[in-house]
């Protein structure tokens, strides 16, 4: 059976999301995981995303989000209060092991020529944002795979290398071209920011070099009566409806 990997990123305790988007995974025949990172934050479902992600046995890589928790050594003050505020409260609904999961995650895995990081290759443990070619360019030079996925800015895109230079192509189905490398953000499960409150994750299929981009409605006000139940700030609720 030929491979089809779904890779997800910045699930971000969003447990309506998450589960539109591995029903969608099942309807799309695949076959194999892979996790970009930020399982927890912003919303009210660590535990039960934490135990789905898990689940699927697959690998998954540190986001800053899975680091600030897991490391106590941070010093919160220096964080934005609703990101502070989000932080210990998801410290206080996890136990010891699942924190120390978090903890322990890798920043970046290569498997079957495809790699997976959080942010970039260059300086993983950095959390450093892609946004423009001459970020992409400086990851390139680290990235030793023709492909490598990513997440971190929660915005959908890929970044193309080829002998002529570094282009950014909006997100669309494309089949990927020999000899050239690819620099592909996933967007977020749990929280877009790209104007479009839809879930978002990708497939590949190795087999045909095919990246499909999938969008998926999902029950946005269930997930913010959560937030708004569990006591975290409005705005996180507020931001899920527009995509920001």
């Amino acid at each position: 059976m030929a491979k089809k990997f779904a890779i997800l990123g910045d699930v971000h305790s969003n447990l309506e999301a998450l589960n539109v988007v591995l029903e969608d995974c099942r309807a799309q025949g695949v076959t194999d995981f892979l996790c970009t990172g930020d399982v927890i934050g912003y919303n009210a479902c660590p535990r039960e995303c934490m135990e789905i992600i898990r689940g699927l046995g697959c690998p998954v890589v540190k986001g800053n989000h899975d680091d600030y928790v897991s490391d106590f050594s941070q010093n919160l003050n220096n964080f934005h209060p609703h990101a502070a505020q989000v932080i210990e409260w998801t410290r206080e609904n996890l136990d010891e092991e699942s924190i120390a999961w978090l903890g322990n995650l890798p920043l970046s895995v290569t498997s079957m020529g495809i790699t997976i990081v959080h942010s970039t290759c260059d300086h993983p443990e950095n959390f450093g944002y892609v946004f423009d070619n001459l970020q992409a360019e400086a990851n390139f030079i680290h990235q030793k795979t023709p492909i490598c996925f990513h997440g971190h800015t929660h915005c959908p895109m890929i970044y193309e290398k080829s002998m002529s230079g570094v282009w950014r192509i909006d997100p669309q189905d494309m089949q990927l071209q020999m000899g050239r490398k690819y620099f592909i953000n996933v967007g977020s499960v749990g929280q877009p920011r790209d104007g479009d409150p839809r879930a978002t994750y990708v497939t590949y299929e190795p087999a045909t070099k095919t990246v499909r981009f999938r969008r998926l409605e999902y029950d946005i006000q269930a997930a913010q009566e959560r937030i708004r139940a569990a006591g975290l700030p409005d705005r996180l609720a507020e931001r899920l409806q527009f995509g920001q």
